[in-house]
């Protein structure tokens, strides 16, 4: 069994919720440098990972090493591009926390040097392995859905702004709001349920209404470090439409905060066949007819939603050799390519045509 020495960037919350507690029982992986601005939380990972690791205040030091096999990356947005990048020129493999980067042109640069590497790129997308998430796809590519034509994807949270004042509501670190935040996880999923149709058009609206307020009902705005009288210069709800080139559409919504009864996150597909809907990772159902009668299937007890453990077990399986990678480069950059046209279109008050 092979293993792979491992540095970590980034020792913040998604780093010690999601990550960490994977490697502690992945014997395959060993981490041998740990970094992070804060010394104290780089430490407190390696103690989990091996207390002999060394400890980073600055990655360029670290990405020199020639014993480093793959960089996990669980920095602020903006440093996501760049770290990989330099990653890939020192001939690491690099696995990456979501979005992969904050523009077009930096998520092409990320797919660029990974391919002049011949080293692996991957992104977080862990809710392609939810069990709902797999059993549909399986579904779908039964042909039991049909042409799957239209669908709506949203996260929608009543209260949750993460960080508040920190690098989360700082546009220049996070790149926007709850669409860049939110919106990867569900417009990936049905997306990649649909086929990965490639998106040609966008439109969309942005707000932002609730930057006073200091309510909050969601566990997931313990993210990030708030800060007192820092920055707030994104949106806190997006809306719009995406086309892609085979004529199928996808509405979408994304809320740090709204005034809606609970937070959800959902995507609902409409096909020829059958629709769906996947609700908060662990609920999944089916509309469609059998003989004239119209039927539903419902799945909903006991639903795993670990993704974020299965996507980085299917990373190193793909070190391995032993599984072909369900993320593609290609798919991030079409991705950050949306969210783009989303902030465009959401400025100038038109449909945004993607080149």
């Amino acid at each position: 069994m092979k293993t792979y020495n491992m540095a970590i960037v980034g020792c913040g919350g998604i780093q010690r919720w999601a990550h960490t507690p994977f490697y502690k029982n992945e014997k395959r992986v060993k981490l041998v440098a740990a970094c992070d601005l804060i010394r104290g939380r780089a430490e407190e990972v390696a103690q989990q990972l091996n207390p002999q690791a060394d400890i980073y205040l600055d990655y360029h030091e670290m990405l020199k090493r020639p014993d480093i096999d793959f960089v996990d990356i669980c920095t602020p947005n903006y440093l996501h591009s760049e770290i990989a990048v330099e990653a890939f020129a020192n001939g690491k493999h690099v696995f990456s926390e979501k979005p992969d980067a904050v523009s077009p042109e930096k998520a092409q640069a990320m797919k660029d040097a990974s391919e002049k590497a011949g080293k692996v790129l991957m992104v977080m997308r862990n809710n392609r392995f939810a069990d709902a998430s797999t059993y549909m796809k399986q579904y779908i590519m039964d042909g039991k859905m049909g042409e799957i034509y239209a669908g709506r994807a949203a996260w929608q949270r009543r209260r949750g702004i993460p960080g508040k004042g920190g690098w989360f509501t700082t546009k220049a670190q996070s790149g926007g709001g709850p669409l860049i935040d939110l919106g990867v996880h569900m417009i990936d999923l049905a997306v990649w349920l649909m086929g990965n149709p490639t998106p040609v058009a966008v439109s969309g609206a942005t707000f932002c209404k609730f930057a006073a307020t200091e309510e909050s009902d969601s566990e997931n705005s313990k993210f990030g470090d708030a800060m007192a009288n820092g920055t707030f210069d994104v949106e806190d709800l997006a809306m719009g439409m995406i086309r892609f080139d085979n004529g199928a559409v996808l509405q979408i919504e994304f809320s740090w905060a709204s005034n809606v009864k609970e937070e959800r996150r959902f995507v609902e597909l409409r096909g020829t066949k059958a629709g769906m809907k996947w609700l908060n990772g662990n609920s999944l159902e089916i509309y469609s007819d059998d003989h004239g009668q119209l039927t539903d299937l419902s799945l909903a007890g006991g639903l795993r939603d670990d993704g974020h453990a299965r996507n980085l077990r299917h990373f190193i399986d793909v070190l391995d050799g032993t599984a072909k990678p369900c993320f593609i480069p290609q798919q991030g950059v079409d991705m950050i390519k949306i969210l783009a046209a989303v902030y465009e279109s959401a400025k100038t008050g038109r449909e945004v045509v993607i080149g």
